[in-house]
């Protein structure tokens, strides 16, 4: 014990420097938004790093070469199915004497990247999942991220260079509009913090039939997902006298203990859409206050 206190007394000045040093980090990169960001996209590149030598590491063992070669084939599949193009709409249009651009022809709304998960956690209330691609490899927040199999996992929130962070689906603050497969009557899909085999769906009127097992998907009304992918099924169905709503307890799709290969999908209209929505709110409440 004695020698402990010679030491401490003898590098006190040391330790007190230290110590403010800390403290003036801690202020700087807390209070302003500059190093923050900094912080955080280094910090995202340092654990992405050794995440990514970790999950090689694995995969090693996990025959993790022949599932890449089969989640790049899944990819390419992916992108060809009709259901992620669209249609131009002709059924109304100015007629001129000359057509000067194919009004019938498609155009891709929905593009699939394939990532590899090195990072994923299940036990907290707020869950990440690290993937092993980035900006460099054209991955933005916003993106949608689907399991290997086509089931919904999250949505990406930020990215570095060459890592992506995704917003688990088992995230307290993460809602994503989705809708039955059988009716195509939609509501918000969220996560109690509680049990990481059930989801919660809200805002689901007690008018629509619904039973035991029935699917769950994205809702075409989603800026993020690609409307028709599996999210989860029925498991148990709560009726609350004082709404007049369900409470519905839904299985994810995904198995969230075992994300390996995921697509990441961009939503090729996603600024304009969002743009659209924005301006319209920010015109209805310039109205508003014009009007008072």
């Amino acid at each position: 014990m004695r020698n402990v206190i010679l030491f401490i007394g003898r590098y006190l000045t040391f330790f007190t420097f230290l110590f403010l040093q800390i403290v003036s980090l801690w202020f700087l990169y807390s209070f302003n938004q500059f190093h923050q960001a900094r912080f955080s996209q280094t910090a995202n590149e340092l654990t992405g790093a050794v995440n990514k030598r970790y999950k090689n590491f694995e995969n090693f063992f996990l025959q993790g070469e022949e599932n890449r070669r089969l989640h790049r084939v899944n990819d390419s599949l992916l992108n060809l199915l009709s259901q992620q193009v669209a249609t131009t709409d002709t059924s109304s249009r100015l007629v001129t004497d000359t057509l000067l651009i194919d009004s019938t022809r498609q155009y891709r709304r929905y593009y699939f990247r394939p990532a590899s998960v090195v990072f994923n956690s299940t036990s907290s209330e707020k869950n990440y999942i690290q993937l092993d691609r980035g900006s460099l490899h054209g991955i933005t927040e916003n993106m949608s991220v689907l399991n290997a199999d086509g089931s919904a996992v999250g949505i990406v929130v930020h990215v570095s260079p060459h890592f992506a962070q995704v917003m688990s689906l088992l995230h307290v603050r993460q809602k994503v509009n989705v809708s039955l497969q059988q009716t195509g009557d939609f509501g918000t899909l969220e996560w109690d913090g509680k049990d990481p085999g059930l989801l919660l769906l809200k805002g689901l009127p007690k008018s629509v039939p619904v039973k035991m097992g029935d699917p769950v998907v994205a809702s075409k009304y989603s800026y993020n997902f690609p409307p028709g992918y599996p999210v989860g099924t029925i498991a148990e169905i709560i009726i609350d006298k004082s709404t007049n709503f369900y409470l519905l307890k839904v299985k994810p799709a995904a198995r969230f203990n075992n994300l390996q290969y995921v697509f990441v999908v961009e939503n090729l209209q996603y600024a304009e859409q969002t743009t659209l929505d924005q301006e319209t709110r920010k015109k209805i409440e310039d109205a508003k206050r014009s009007s008072r």
